[in-house]
């Protein structure tokens, strides 16, 4: 498959944003999205689709990338785990044959030894005909050595969350306020009973192609659903404010306090990930949306979220 392989986004493809004032977040959904506020942003280029598994491909054929989930896990890193859970590997979603308890992620969360990017749904899968679906199972630093690589960085989540807009200022989703305009579905997201019946209305089960939906009003393509979508920003859930103007390119919370309370024997960071996967829900996670937010542990890499690289103006 090499000669299917391609660069990253030359700079002559990416999307020039310009330098930007816009309504950031949402209080109409879920509270850590709360409160909208004024963001400006100065202007950068971000490329127009998720960085594709081809991509990733030639990336590690250059540099002999090793992805975190392929290494060893260290059992002193992870106090109280498993044994099966210290096997390199990654988390893939499997859809439960009948209704389960939607307060317990473990029905249809697994942790697959020897699955990556490579193998996509565990060790038995490959990349064929996935060439041109976004890479999958990259951790933080994977996808940030990808950007270094690529003479690129992560985008920030103000820079993300406006360039998914779309310059539709407030909007609910990358194209407007309804959510299947004309009965037509412009993402990739789940249709049907979360997580065990997946309709597939928008005729994808799992990941989509890069660009199997129309573009926003930016020229940019899946800025919500198919893949969540890694940023630089530490995750904080309430975002502090500051006074009637524009924050000017914010940069989100510190290290230390995006570390998750609830597990302190277990002081990992998390980033904000964007724009929700096929696997957001209108009943569920109804996160396929510029607003939404999620945190994510910086060592943790799953099925549905990837990651686009951005150039800041000088």
């Amino acid at each position: 498959m090499k000669e299917t392989r391609v660069v990253a986004t030359p700079m002559e493809a990416m999307v020039r944003i310009p330098e930007s004032e816009f309504l950031m977040g949402s209080d109409h959904h879920y509270p850590e999205e709360a409160p909208a506020h004024r963001v400006s942003v100065r202007a950068f280029r971000i490329d127009p689709y998720a960085v594709t598994n081809a991509q990733f491909a030639q990336f590690v054929e250059e540099t002999g990338h090793v992805t975190f989930v392929e290494l060893p896990v260290r059992a002193e890193d992870y106090p109280g785990a498993l044994p099966d859970m210290l096997d390199a590997g990654s988390v893939v979603f499997r859809s439960p044959s009948v209704p389960v308890d939607m307060r317990n992620p473990y029905g249809w969360w697994a942790y697959v030894k020897g699955a990556c990017w490579r193998h996509p749904y565990g060790p038995g899968s490959s990349l064929e005909g996935l060439w041109d679906h976004p890479v999958v199972h990259v951790a933080y630093a994977d996808a940030a050595a990808y950007a270094g690589w690529a003479g690129k960085q992560l985008p920030s989540e103000a820079e993300w969350e406006l360039a998914a807009r779309g310059g539709l200022d407030g909007a609910d989703y990358a194209w407007g306020d309804e959510q299947t305009p004309g009965g037509a579905y412009l993402a990739n997201w789940w249709q049907g009973g979360f997580p065990h019946e997946n309709s597939v209305l928008d005729g994808h089960e799992r990941t989509a192609p890069v660009g199997s939906y129309p573009p926003n009003g930016y020229g940019l393509y899946d800025m919500i659903g198919n893949v969540w979508e890694w940023t630089s920003d530490w995750y904080e859930a309430q975002r502090p404010v500051r006074g009637c103007c524009a924050v000017h390119d914010p940069r989100g919370g510190t290290l230390e306090n995006s570390i998750d309370p609830r597990m302190p024997n277990i002081p990992i960071p998390r980033r904000v990930m964007k724009g929700g996967s096929f696997l957001c829900a209108a009943s569920y996670c109804h996160r396929y949306r510029p607003a939404a937010r999620m945190p994510q542990p910086i060592d943790t890499a799953t099925c549905h979220l990837g990651f686009r690289c951005v150039v800041r103006d000088d």
